[in-house]
């Protein structure tokens, strides 16, 4: 199996101060730091397509955004592996589709995950899956996730996370592509949101205390 490096970002990393880059002028005195630049998603992002487009390359795959969170990193990720088939002797033959998870208590208390949205999950039977999700934290979704696909036999399922939290919650679970392993720190933008809000902002950023009061439910 071949294993991949994520650009891990050390617990004491500090970010940037936001009147260095353009922030839209409603998110200016919600935000504490800059955390991720866009340019370095960009970058990274385009790394990841060439990882998978090697990993995976040559077989058909089925590509499933999670939604809502993880539709830019999706997007984009999209876009540099159709420049890799354009581009490169071997492709990457694609088709997608859009899942939304919920998350839920069964009965016994248990946490269970249902999948909203998508085509019937029995249409991926035999074949090759890659998730594409916006952040992992504990990893539990995505752990029950990739349980309920695996009842319906594909031949392959690959999981690529924007984003790896360290926190003690952890489950151990690793996606297989790794964008940034980050800090246990509230992190919005790239379409990662506060109670809806944050996702029209380019950069990975903290949000301040008052952003938290601002928009809290």
């Amino acid at each position: 199996m071949v294993s991949f490096s994520s650009l891990q970002i050390s617990d004491d990393e500090k970010g940037y101060d936001p009147e260095l880059f353009c922030i839209p002028k409603h998110y200016e005195e919600d935000l504490e730091r800059v955390f991720i630049p866009h340019g370095l998603i960009m970058d990274r992002t385009e790394r990841l397509a060439r990882d998978i487009m090697k990993d995976m390359g040559g077989d058909h795959i089925v590509v499933l955004c999670v939604l809502k969170g993880g539709y830019k990193f999706f997007a984009d990720l999209l876009d540099y592996i159709k420049a890799l088939n354009r581009n490169h002797e071997e492709s990457l033959p694609m088709t997608i589709d859009f899942i939304r998870l919920k998350s839920y208590c069964n009965d016994q208390t248990a946490e269970e995950v249902k999948v909203i949205g998508g085509d019937d999950l029995s249409s991926l039977a035999g074949k090759n899956i890659l998730i594409v999700e916006d952040i992992v934290e504990t990893g539990r979704t995505m752990k029950k996730l990739l349980k309920l696909l695996e009842g319906h036999k594909p031949q392959m399922v690959k999981v690529a996370s924007l984003l790896l939290k360290r926190t003690p919650q952890s489950s151990g679970y690793r996606p297989d592509f790794v964008g940034f392993e980050i800090p246990d720190r509230f992190v919005v933008g790239y379409a990662l949101d506060y109670n809806e809000h944050f996702r029209d902002l380019n950069h990975i950023c903290v949000i301040s205390d008052k952003g938290r009061q601002k928009y809290k439910v």
